[in-house]
């Protein structure tokens, strides 16, 4: 059994984590850390939690998490799990890690001043962690002990361009991302502007130019970019709005189709709707929880809720020019707890799907 510690067990992250656990034949939950219900069992926070058997909260020290635990998620507040990650390490070098949080995504220690307003006090973590978009980096994520779990933003984002950056076809200086929502993004902790009088029948945009997100997503699409030579900066305009839905993102991304006819022959497609969804279907081949919806499809919250799935589709516009790519994820499944999962199974040479063969939740 994969004995389990989860810090900041109680956060909807945390929650979701924990569900999908008690559903993996291999893993067995040995600690669940928190600072606000020490003492408490998960029944009393989480009420659909009753009979179940599980630790109570606590203060689990550094090294009881290190020699208790072969995998340690945190699911806590960025700027907080970093000063864990570097002690758990310096204890048990064996352990392994997944960081939920955004403590480890960004490679530049100087961005977390800029975009998070804190000093990142561990860049050799930085440099050692790999990032955890699981279909873009399976051999990396099977061979780490680190690893950075991707933002829910970023993962819906890019795995929407990832084709499109990896074959050149779109303006790195082009792309526009509108983004959907649900409330549980913001997190558990108590905001005025996230009561159900502020918030129910109700749509607001919100980070407006300056969204954390964005040096995430702009990096890793980078990563792709330079793979083919592409030395020119990915430079993306993101607005995120937050919905009345408890879960749930919807991405709609646009950019200037590149279509050099040079490579038509190559990709052996045509530069049309149909012909970049079989460009999508042929680059996901393989990846369980990738689903192209076909050209007279749309993705939708709702077709992938409570899921590790990630529905993408798209269109070629003729009209003007651009490329029209949508994506739809579970924020707290794929877009965290649900990757985390999928990338303990490939640290621990599990089949990936292990405990999330879940079909969503229509209703």
């Amino acid at each position: 059994m994969i004995r389990v510690g989860i810090v900041g067990a109680t956060g909807y992250a945390g929650e979701e984590l924990i569900r999908l656990l008690l559903g993996h034949e291999k893993a067995l939950i040995t600690k669940l850390v928190s600072r606000t219900f020490v003492g408490q069992f998960m029944e009393d926070v989480y009420p659909s939690y009753f009979g179940y058997d599980l630790p109570r909260f606590e203060k689990a020290s550094k090294v009881e998490l290190a020699s208790e635990c072969d995998v340690v998620f945190f699911a806590s507040p960025s700027g907080t799990a970093w000063p864990w990650i570097r002690d758990l390490i310096s204890i048990n070098p064996r352990i392994k890690i997944i960081d939920i949080g955004s403590d480890l995504r960004l490679k530049d220690p100087l961005l977390y001043k800029e975009w998070y307003g804190y000093e990142h006090g561990a860049p050799e973590l930085l440099l050692k962690s790999v990032y955890g978009l699981t279909e873009l980096n399976f051999e990396k994520i099977t061979n780490a002990g680190l690893v950075a779990n991707p933002g829910c933003y970023p993962t819906a984002v890019i795995l929407a361009f990832a084709p499109l950056l990896h074959f050149g076809l779109i303006g790195v200086d082009s792309i526009i991302v509108n983004a959907l929502t649900g409330i549980s993004g913001a997190g558990r902790a108590l905001s005025q502007g996230y009561h159900f009088p502020e918030c129910n029948e109700n749509m607001k945009a919100y980070g407006l130019l300056r969204h954390r997100h964005v040096p995430e997503i702009e990096q890793e699409l980078n990563i792709i970019g330079k793979a083919i030579g592409r030395d020119e900066p990915v430079c993306l305009s993101f607005t995120p709005h937050v919905v009345p839905l408890n879960r749930g993102i919807l991405i709609t991304g646009y950019g200037d189709f590149r279509w050099d006819k040079a490579k038509v022959s190559d990709l052996n497609i045509k530069p049309d709707t149909l012909g970049l969804t079989q460009l999508y279907k042929d680059f996901y081949h393989g990846k369980k929880f990738i689903r192209i919806r076909p050209a007279d499809q749309v993705p939708q919250t709702k077709a992938v809720a409570g899921s590790n799935y990630c529905d993408i589709s798209i269109r070629a516009d003729e009209r003007t020019g651009r490329i029209l790519v949508m994506s739809a994820i579970d924020n707290l499944v794929k877009g965290a707890a649900g990757q985390a999962v999928q990338n303990m199974n490939l640290m621990f040479g599990e089949p990936e799907d292990t405990g999330l063969n879940l079909a969503p939740l229509w209703l």
